[in-house]
């Protein structure tokens, strides 16, 4: 099966479903390994692996770069937190026709202003777009895509900015019928409240996507009692690897020495196993013979 088709299932289907994320080859294999069935490719996470801010500061083909080696690197279908788009309907267009020469599965746009800012920053005086101009963008991005298992999900950011329920509905009503194939209904609040509203009103028009990064504490068979369809853990790897990187250097530092380093991280063995390595090994014994099993060369 097509890994656009694989991600339109994970949406579609009547199970709940889960997303992890990843930022770069590594990870997003770690991730395949582990057992999820899709990846979130995530804005917040790919900026902080490259030492930048979450405002666009990578670039748009910098961030394709990473999606080629992940892609690569994993079979399951990769979503692409696509931010705004990077810029107008033209852009978002231009980077469906990238992303799908990838074989990525999928991108979410966000109806904010390019630049964006992470929606965790001061949320709630962030401007959001114009809805007829976002949903031109939508059309646009369905228009350009080549897969018709592609999939664009709108995530609206009308709780974030605190423009409350009927903001919220509205909005994604309008870009339901410009084509998104989802709504990623987003939220900063502790609790669940929000989402529950708009679940209720919004009545299975469309799959919802949701990201419960501050209301971790909800059970997530909450989640799918409310009928959402897919679950995205959205920056996990990237604090993980934050802390350990953070806590491994410090000691390190301290000590002076490897000495109780060394059985705090994995072992060289385990990079070279998700790096290939026995792959190429066979493959140089298949493929690249030596003199010595009698080549008959000088």
């Amino acid at each position: 099966m097509k890994k656009t088709s694989k991600l339109k299932h994970l949406v579609q289907t009547q199970n709940l479903e889960f997303l992890m994320e990843a930022h770069n080859g590594l990870s997003a294999k770690i991730v395949e390994e582990t057992g999820f069935k899709g990846i979130w490719a995530s804005g917040l996470s790919i900026s902080a692996a490259m030492g930048v801010r979450d405002n666009n500061e990578a670039s748009w083909t910098q961030v394709l770069d990473v999606l080629e080696f992940m892609s690569d690197a994993t079979s399951i279908p990769i979503l692409l937190d696509g931010d705004t788009g990077y810029g107008n309907f033209n852009n978002a267009r231009r980077l469906v026709k990238k992303l799908e020469q990838r074989q990525i599965a999928g991108v979410c746009i966000e109806d904010k202003v390019f630049p964006k800012t992470n929606s965790f920053i001061n949320g709630n005086a962030q401007p959001l777009a114009d809805i007829d101009e976002f949903c031109g963008k939508i059309k646009a991005m369905k228009d350009a895509q080549l897969d018709e298992d592609f999939l664009v999900i709108a995530r609206v950011e009308a709780f974030i900015a605190g423009w409350g329920l009927e903001e919220a509905l509205k909005r994604s009503e309008a870009y339901g019928q410009a084509g998104a194939d989802a709504i990623l209904m987003h939220s900063s609040r502790s609790d669940i409240a929000e989402i529950e509203a708009f679940m209720k009103e919004w009545d299975g028009r469309r799959p919802v996507v949701i990201v419960p990064t501050k209301y971790y504490s909800v059970p997530t068979k909450r989640f799918d009692e409310l009928g959402v369809s897919l679950v995205i853990w959205a920056n996990h790897n990237v604090r993980a690897a934050l802390d350990a990187m953070q806590n491994i250097s410090k000691q390190i530092y301290l000590d002076q020495s490897l000495i109780h380093a060394e059985g705090n991280v994995a072992p060289l063995e385990e990079v070279f196993r998700l790096q290939g390595a026995e792959e190429l090994r066979a493959a140089e014994r298949k493929y690249f013979p030596s003199t010595a099993a009698g080549s008959g060369e000088r």
